[in-house]
């Protein structure tokens, strides 16, 4: 019965992943900094990881600053790699004719053949290109003022490689022609595009360990909750920013997670109880701040974690400064973010990115789908083969099951969210998950069955579901959003004393949570509340 009701679920998910072969080592170019120690480690672990053939891991003789001036990045970079790639038969240039809409032709020198589709830089290799006040173009009137600056990303610079030998301008943004891209093919070599990631952050330990929690997420599948954070904003150049990440969330609830969206203009607070984090996305602050800078966060193993900011990536190796670098160094497996100003339509689309990556796109093709410039300011942080989404769920929940591996948990809760995305009534999946084995030991699926109940209007049930669920060992920040939530539920049904007793128990067991004056005030009055009721309670029995 079980059975048929995954099948029943997964049948009505919107979007069906691809599933042609995965793209593999053989399809990647490693590269490192041989003025960086710690730059080859990284690229030898990745390649020994990925089986990256031995002449695809290229050193190049480069600053080892994260920044880098336009003219080392292409006289000793750019250049000289677009000439290796060719000499070493990785990819071949040819001419290519294309014909415009009115008739005319025009000839282009690309390469039209490819062994190699990725590019992955490694720690060291730097980060940004400097602007230039010295490099003169002539004026093209068609990019806009503010626009006509030639400092950029070495990723994003680097995207273009292909088509290295045209004369492409560099002041102003290059539109993407693959972006929005919904077959996976298109994002190639041939097609004029090198999918560029790095595996960086503030160490080289944080940089090599982002292959492994990938390839940890790819066996075990990406699982966790889906956390979004808008402004609410309705001022027509910057509601574009909302919309991108409402529609992220559209789009996870529709992928099945268990999805959270703060409609606030502030971030995420400190207090809240972020857990088990799948999908982050939000803005806008300049520094990370909320639960990210608390000092332990509840990533998931191949967690993507996503901050729109302007500055977001000015640097990789701060772990307090700006988002990219905290974020990794507290435990996101793959990001992206701006090394300069990039104008909110120059950053990624992350409804874009998320649409592909949860339909079985790499990371890398994913991220370059949602770009819809290069030449511009993005850098894209993680392996570029990371790909947690190849199987079905189907495939994925019997893998799991054959394993009887703790994590079918989540693919019970994502069944039963599914179903509901899907027009099922929250009636059907309580019960579902009421007679679900699973749920008898599972935090997870034990807290979502006290949320449906109290969908419900069923708060007796919801009281006792959420303290099931506390006592079968769910995560810190789990842990905190139940004692919050069961607290609510007392109070409302009048239970001052055991609401007390539960606030008494958060702040035992959570004696840094960020909240925590909040609670005691909470405490506070209801220390006077029952004070005051047991105080009538005595009158009342005394009197004769």
């Amino acid at each position: 019965m079980r059975n048929k009701l995954i099948a029943a679920a997964v049948s009505i998910f919107a979007f069906t992943p691809f599933l042609a072969r995965a793209d593999d080592g053989s399809q990647v170019i490693v590269i490192y900094n041989t003025r960086v120690p710690e730059s080859e480690t990284v690229a030898d672990h990745y390649a020994q990881v990925r089986h990256v053939p031995e002449d695809q891991i290229l050193g190049f003789s480069l600053t080892a600053d994260e920044t880098m001036s336009r003219d080392e990045f292409q006289n000793s970079f750019q250049m000289p790699l677009a000439r290796k790639l060719e000499y070493d038969g990785l990819w071949r240039f040819g001419s290519v004719t294309n014909v415009a809409t009115n008739g005319l032709k025009q000839v282009q020198v690309r390469v039209v053949w490819s062994k190699i589709r990725y590019a992955a830089l490694c720690y060291g290799v730097p980060l940004k290109i400097a602007p230039d006040p010295a490099w003169h173009e002539p004026r093209n009137a068609k990019v806009p003022a503010g626009l006509d600056r030639n400092e950029a990303a070495v990723d994003s610079e680097l995207a273009w490689l292909p088509l290295a030998k045209m004369n492409i301008a560099l002041d102003g943004p290059l539109g993407n022609w693959d972006y929005g891209a919904t077959n996976p093919a298109a994002l190639d070599p041939t097609n004029g595009l090198l999918l560029v990631a790095r595996l960086d952050g503030p160490t080289p330990e944080i940089a090599n360990a982002l292959v492994d929690k990938a390839l940890e997420a790819e066996r075990d599948g990406l699982w966790g909750r889906a956390y979004f954070d808008v402004r609410n904003i309705s001022e027509p150049s910057y509601k574009l920013g909302d919309d991108w990440i409402r529609d992220a969330a559209e789009i996870c609830r529709q992928f099945g997670f268990e999805t959270v969206t703060d409609e606030k203009p502030t971030t995420f607070p400190a207090s809240f109880p972020m857990s088990q984090i799948a999908i982050y996305a939000g803005w806008y602050a300049g520094n990370v701040n909320g639960p990210f800078a608390l000092p332990k966060v509840e990533f998931m193993p191949g967690a993507f974690a996503y901050h729109l900011h302007s500055f977001s990536a000015a640097t990789l190796r701060s772990s307090t400064e700006h988002w990219c670098g905290p974020l990794l160094a507290k435990g996101a497996t793959c990001t992206m973010g701006c090394v300069y100003e990039p104008y909110l339509s120059g950053t990624p689309n992350v409804a874009v990115f998320l649409a592909r990556f949860l339909s079985g796109f790499t990371f890398g093709q994913a991220a370059w789908a949602a770009q819809p410039c290069l030449s511009w300011q993005t850098t894209v942080v993680g392996d570029p083969l990371y790909r947690p989404f190849g199987e079905s769920p189907l495939e994925r929940h019997a893998e799991l099951a054959r394993r009887k591996s703790k994590l079918i948990e989540w693919s019970f809760l994502r069944v039963a969210d599914l179903a509901l995305a899907h027009g099922q009534g929250i009636p059907q999946t309580a019960d579902f998950l009421k007679n679900l084995p699973a749920t008898t030991n599972s935090a997870v699926l034990t807290e979502k069955l006290g949320d449906l109940y109290d969908d419900l209007g069923k708060p007796a049930s919801a009281i006792a579901a959420y303290k099931r669920a506390l006592a079968l060992d769910p995560s810190p920040e789990q842990r905190i959003r139940l004692r919050l939530a069961l607290g609510e539920k007392l109070l409302a049904a009048h239970r001052d004393a055991e609401a007390a007793n539960d606030y008494k128990a958060l702040l035992a067991e959570a004696p840094d949570y960020p909240g925590k004056a909040g609670i005691e005030d909470k405490l506070t009055a209801l220390s006077a509340k029952v004070a005051e009721t047991n105080s009538a309670q005595t009158n009342a029995a005394a009197k004769p």
